[in-house]
């Protein structure tokens, strides 16, 4: 996959809970961030993004399978999420509540 400067990517990031757990797969969590702008190619398989001041501690030069194409929609409207990524692109999760529970007889 190839980007050109100035196109728009998504950031892919891992979702961990609890001690450094990583969660399989959650339908509502986050699975990539942004869009952000890609500022400059580095190699065939590398790009470097314009990230907000909020992403500061995170190196911005990523490889191409860490980004994904964003497509402009005009109808799509974008709001900006406090979320808290670490240095090596996870992010904390914890449960707001319970809701229901069940116990199945077999």
């Amino acid at each position: 996959m190839e980007f050109e400067v100035g196109d728009h990517v998504f950031l892919r990031v891992t979702l961990t809970a609890g001690i450094g757990r990583a969660i399989k797969s959650r339908k509502l969590t986050p699975r990539f961030i942004g869009p952000y702008q890609i500022l400059r190619r580095i190699d065939a398989a590398a790009y470097e993004i314009a990230l907000p001041p909020h992403l500061v501690n995170l190196h911005n030069v990523f490889h191409v399978s860490q980004l994904r194409k964003y497509v402009a929609n005009p109808s799509h409207v974008l709001e900006s999420d406090d979320i808290q990524i670490r240095d090596d692109l996870t992010v904390n999760t914890r449960s707001v509540r319970i809701l229901d529970s069940q116990v199945k007889k077999l």
